[in-house]
């Protein structure tokens, strides 16, 4: 795992000044390669590449980089991992197309099959997870490519106006804001989706100009400055509608023998590693798969690592350390505080380099802590839940919907507005009254969010307002106003789907990758550490595509054939609880520990001073929220992670 950054184009410079840049680019995503950095320029095309190296595979000096291919065309940084790499090295050797070989590392082999083969074949062959940047000499081009499902970061843009105007692009935005040309501009109008969805969906991120380039893509930017859109070379919506099309003719139990080889294959692949390896474990089907099937896979024990939390309502690691015991890993727990999680507050808004305000980042963040005390890789269980129908709000949208779909549209906005004129309190109070609903915390809440989403016009429409935060989030944004996403508009390729697969999909393209593993990516990367998501293996996701549904979801179990996968190298027994994960009560700190410094953040002179968000609305989500009447705390945490953020990041834009 590493960090790259680099520019083309832009006003002549001599080589010191070069040189200077890139290093200063490249530090400032020092913590993505602590162990070593490289530069490479070429002063007549001006084009740079800088990168920071975790040395994970050869630890050698042949692994350095940038590095330049065998022929001298092409010159690359790259990020990730190629898991295939090693058949790749011997293809090349059977068609007499081999280099002679520098050392043993990934980025030497996927460089020598872009040389004999051009960088779309020799992409299309790899698995792995990778951002990288790749200079072309020949055609004196600039490629920039993105893994398929988005397990790594790569933004980019053009900054600046006339000679000094530069492409810039890199692992982070931190990086780019060294450079001179970089304007740092805040695109008011993804803060508007930051308030929705609690991240920024790609392309969009939050400056101007700069965007991320969407997973499973090539962007192609010429020395004279010409760029061609960005190319699909994967696809993964495509590949859930045509995969589910085509669905497998197998018995549940060949399903379940499916998938543990194509699941094994893949944990095999990403245990490669000159480093010390390991896997976080919660104790959960998804993580306790992976470790299963790891330790099938290893000589010695696997090491292991669980964050659990001092109260016991929250608490699973004592869960964790059965599974630990009956697989017999090497197992790591730590219990923290309310007081420890608080800490880690003030480290988000360096951590992450766009506003970010998820709030599980907290125990993602001291996860990763732990973890890099031993060792340098982390294989982690995420990606389970959106291939195999793992969350809760898919069941109940679908159900929704069914019914919902039967009454017409004008009676439903009627009972929607109905519902609304009770406050959430007065909902609060009844709801002691309405057969199930004192279990629902913050019921009120919820009836209001349902009732907002009754007169939706479609499935995938209420699904949005579901789980979005915020329905109108440009109220709070002075002169904001949405972006179009994947999420807002209708995609093709999901025409034909149910309502289950067609959420589960737009998981894949969004909420995974801009949330889960921007949150896994940054968390780790902030202390060293590299994470490795086995679900996410291509081949994996496409396999779980052609599952049939009823192996998914199936009586009343979600990610049914992965449970029984999981019961085979582990008792139910040990599996069979209910999930409480690490909880972050964000409502409550707001209201305690946390009080002052939301305070100042949300200080209305400082908001009218700033000029980006209306202190009105943003004072009635505080109040509310301090007075106990409405539980704010996830609106009010997108507030705060942005203001936080802008405070930050201010300093790093020279």
């Amino acid at each position: 795992m590493c960090g790259i950054t680099g520019f083309l184009g832009g006003a002549p410079m001599g080589a010191e000044a070069c040189s200077q840049l890139l290093e200063r680019m490249a530090t400032r995503i020092a913590h993505r390669g602590p162990d070593s950095s490289g530069v490479w320029f070429d002063l007549e095309h001006r084009i740079g590449l800088g990168h920071r190296r975790l040395s994970v595979v050869d630890l050698s000096p042949a692994g350095a980089q940038p590095m330049v291919a065998a022929s001298g065309r092409y010159t690359m940084v790259l990020n990730g991992e190629i898991y295939n790499h090693l058949e790749m090295r011997a293809e090349l050797q059977a068609l007499g197309q081999a280099p002679a070989w520098r050392g043993h590392s990934d980025t030497e082999s996927l460089l020598a099959a872009i040389d004999a083969w051009g960088l779309d074949a020799a992409i299309e062959r790899t698995v792995g997870m990778f951002a990288l940047a790749v200079w072309d000499r020949q055609r004196r081009e600039l490629a920039l490519v993105r893994d398929r499902l988005g397990e790594k970061p790569l933004y980019y843009g053009w900054q600046g106006s006339g000679a000094g105007r530069t492409f810039l692009f890199g692992s982070e935005l931190k990086a780019l804001a060294a450079h001179p040309a970089f304007a740092g501009e805040i695109d008011r109008s993804s803060v508007c989706l930051l308030l929705r969805h609690s991240y920024i969906p790609a392309p969009w991120s939050i400056n101007l100009g700069v965007s991320k380039l969407l997973p499973g893509s090539i962007l192609r930017v010429t020395a004279a400055g010409a760029e061609t859109p960005p190319r699909r070379y994967w696809n993964a919506l495509e590949v859930a509608r045509t995969a589910s099309q085509q669905p497998l003719g197998v018995t549940p139990v060949e399903a379940v023998d499916g998938l543990e080889q194509v699941l094994r294959r893949s944990i095999s692949g990403q245990m490669m590693a000159d480093v010390p390896l390991g896997a976080f474990l919660s104790g959960g089907i998804d993580s306790t798969t992976v470790v299963a099937l790891m330790q099938s896979l290893s000589s010695r024990p696997v090491r292991t690592f669980t964050i659990g939390s001092d109260d016991a309502r929250y608490d699973e690691s004592e869960h964790a350390a059965a599974v630990a015991r009956h697989l017999g890993t090497d197992h790591t727990a730590l219990r923290v505080t309310a007081a420890d999680a608080l800490a880690t507050v003030p480290r988000l808004a360096s951590a992450y380099c766009e506003p970010f305000a998820d709030s599980s980042q907290i125990p993602t963040l001291l996860v990763s802590g732990l973890a890099r005390q031993q060792v340098t890789v982390a294989l982690s269980g995420d990606g389970a839940d959106e291939l195999f129908g793992g969350y809760t709000r898919y069941r109940v949208t679908a159900s929704m919907w069914r019914r919902l779909s039967r009454i017409p549209r004008p009676l439903r906005r009627a009972a929607g507005a109905a519902l609304g004129a009770v406050s959430p309190a007065g909902w609060d109070r009844l709801r002691a009254f309405i057969p199930g609903a004192r279990h629902f915390a913050g019921f009120g809440d919820k009836v209001h969010k349902g009732a907002v989403a009754m007169d939706s016009p479609s499935a995938d429409e209420l699904f949005r307002r579901l789980v979005s935060t915020e329905q109108h989030p440009e109220a709070y944004v002075v002169g904001g106003r949405e972006h179009p996403t994947l999420f807002s508009q209708p995609q093709a390729e999901l025409a034909a789907m149910e309502a289950v697969p067609m959420m589960m999909a737009l998981d894949a393209v969004g909420y995974l990758p801009d949330d889960i593993m921007a949150k896994v990516d940054r968390a780790s990367m902030a202390v060293s550490l590299e994470t490795r998501a086995p679900y996410l293996d291509h081949r994996v996701y496409e396999y779980a595509w052609r599952l049939p549904l009823d192996c998914k979801l199936r009586d009343g179990q979600t990610k049914w054939a992965l449970r029984r996968l999981c019961e085979r190298h582990v008792p139910r027994a040990l599996l069979e609880r209910p999930k409480r994960g690490f909880s972050i009560p964000i409502d409550a700190w707001l209201r305690g520990p946390l009080k002052p410094w939301a305070d100042a953040l949300l200080d209305p002179v400082a908001l009218r001073r700033d000029g980006l968000l209306e202190p009105a609305p943003v004072q009635r989500l505080w109040s509310e929220h301090l007075s106990g009447t409405r539980n704010h705390s996830l609106s009010l945490w997108n507030l705060l992670m942005l203001q936080e953020w802008v405070r930050s990041h201010k300093a790093l834009v020279a």
